[in-house]
């Protein structure tokens, strides 16, 4: 008989974990404070034994299991238990708080015509600016993990995240940046935020897929030792076909444009990113036969949003495809790993690539080329350089030069991305956007340092192809930033001078 009272009852039924009855779990457990109980049934035999364990890896107390016949009963602390001051009397059928049905699966309408795009300001010769992200401020942080845990509305989140954004664009426009972003300040990270907003699809945090991998204790130990806050970093489940009923960021653009007249570039996980995030056996394959029917419905909700952002005003829409660099350079031990985002399916090198580059040509047709962007990298979930992937360009040059985009922005300050010299084989016709700062380095590089590689950049590519950004961005995960909003902006600054030296 259980001691204390639950805050929220669940019956899970005959699921297993692995059948969605974690996902399930979830949905009851956020919404509850710090030390609360929630309590689990279940008739599945197998749940006696994977739901301690998942309970040990999430960092969530099980505070007590019981089983009559073939109903298990699991009492589950969000986070470590606080016993309530008053001891409740035993009882038999303690008083429960109906927690919310998990949310269906709704049906999904066919996208209709695309908008035009809007005018918009011209991005300038030799312009400066960040990939995306920007360091959070600590109270928006707070605000982010209360609103992905029901804990605070949508209104008020969104005024607390206007707050930050209006920091994060105050600070770029003081460093001299020529194009503007928003800072990403309202996702959780750069690519599972869209898993949020999309029809048929949650985020739950990464530990929660530990049951779904071959080897959940390696995978674990992976995690902690790239300094990822796996607690934290949340990740999409699919359950549903998906389907776009509101903006992903044309919110984000709208806001940025209330506060300058500047470019501003918005940035979205590309087609490929998505589809290796968002494909997972056992939970996207009861919606969709296989991860090339999952790209189908992925392609049509970035072209819904592209659409609506160039309609809308941006100068730039900015497609990330990071993972590019884990088929060519990964090796399959750290395919699970690398930033979160490639625990999906990896085939060999050229299938991906050209599956890459398949999805890329889809997702871009009919739109203006110049106003669309790719950036690739090679991880950036840590400022340790010795964690990340490693290789020159050479084996991305033939996808780099099809990209059907008007600029790549691409890491190349750091030696792991090998010699720039090799992007003189792009296609003249791309404005070609280098690293000039590293953002793992904590200190400002000096102006003097810096202007000798931008002389060099113009030498290979022309002033007028010539776009000046870091690396990657400032704060790729929400909760791990790589640079102090100080160091990202005199970072900035820096590349400002060096523009304005170069012009």
């Amino acid at each position: 008989m259980a001691r204390w009272s639950p805050t929220v009852t669940f019956d899970g039924g005959d699921l297993d974990c692995g059948s969605g009855l974690l996902l399930l779990i979830r949905q009851h457990l956020d919404p509850l404070r710090e030390g609360e109980l929630l309590e689990i049934r279940s008739t599945e035999i197998s749940v006696d034994e994977d739901l301690p364990a998942w309970c040990r890896m999430t960092r969530n107390e099980l505070v007590s299991q019981e089983k009559k016949g073939r109903q298990s009963r699991f009492f589950v602390a969000k986070g470590s238990f606080v016993p309530p001051k008053t001891v409740p009397a035993p009882t038999e059928s303690p008083v429960r708080t109906k927690a919310p049905l998990p949310r269906p699966v709704v049906a999904v309408a066919e996208p209709g015509p695309l908008p035009d795009p809007a005018p918009a300001p011209v991005i300038p010769r030799l312009a400066v600016t960040g990939i995306g992200s920007w360091p959070r401020p600590r109270w928006l942080l707070a605000a982010m993990h209360q609103h992905l845990q029901g804990q605070l509305t949508d209104d008020a989140f969104e005024e607390t995240a206007d707050d930050a954004v209006r920091l994060a664009v105050r600070a770029q426009v003081e460093a001299g940046v020529d194009v503007l972003t928003d800072g990403e300040q309202r996702r959780d990270n750069y690519a599972s935020f869209v898993g949020a907003k999309l029809q048929n699809c949650q985020l739950v945090p990464i530990v929660d897929l530990l049951p779904y991998v071959d080897d959940p204790a390696a995978f674990r130990a992976e995690l902690d030792a790239l300094d990822v806050p796996a607690e934290q970093v949340r990740h999409p489940a699919v359950f549903g076909r998906l389907g776009r009923d509101r903006a992903l960021a044309v919110h984000e653009l709208r806001f940025v444009q209330t506060l300058s007249d500047r470019p501003t570039k918005v940035a979205l996980p590309g087609p490929y990113l998505l589809t290796r995030t968002m494909w997972m056996e056992c939970i996207s394959d009861r919606a969709y036969a296989d991860r090339e029917a999952l790209a189908v419905d992925l392609v049509a909700v970035l072209r819904q949003e592209i659409a609506a952002l160039l309609a809308a005003g941006a100068s730039l829409v900015q497609l990330d495809e990071p993972v590019l660099s884990e088929v060519v350079f990964g090796s399959p031990s750290r395919q699970r790993s690398f930033m979160c985002g490639a625990i999906g399916e990896r085939k060999d090198a050229g299938a991906e690539l050209g599956f890459a580059e398949e999805l890329l040509r889809a997702t871009t047709e009919g739109f203006p080329r110049e106003r669309l962007a790719l950036h690739v990298c090679r991880g950036n979930w840590s400022p340790d350089e010795s964690v990340a992937l490693r290789g020159d360009y050479g084996p991305l040059l033939p996808f780099l030069s099809r990209a059907p985009v008007g600029a790549l922005l691409l890491e190349a300050c750091t030696d792991r991305a090998g010699d720039v010299a090799l992007l003189r084989a792009i296609p003249e016709d791309r404005r070609l956007g280098v690293g000039l700062v590293n953002q793992k380095l904590e200190v400002i590089e000096p102006f003097e340092s810096v202007l000798p590689r931008a002389r060099r950049a113009v030498e290979m590519f022309g002033s007028d192809r010539l776009i000046l950004h870091p690396d990657c961005g400032f704060a790729t995960f929400a909760d791990n930033p790589i640079a102090s909003a100080r160091v990202a902006a005199g970072k900035l600054a820096v590349l400002a001078r060096v523009a304005a030296a170069l012009r």
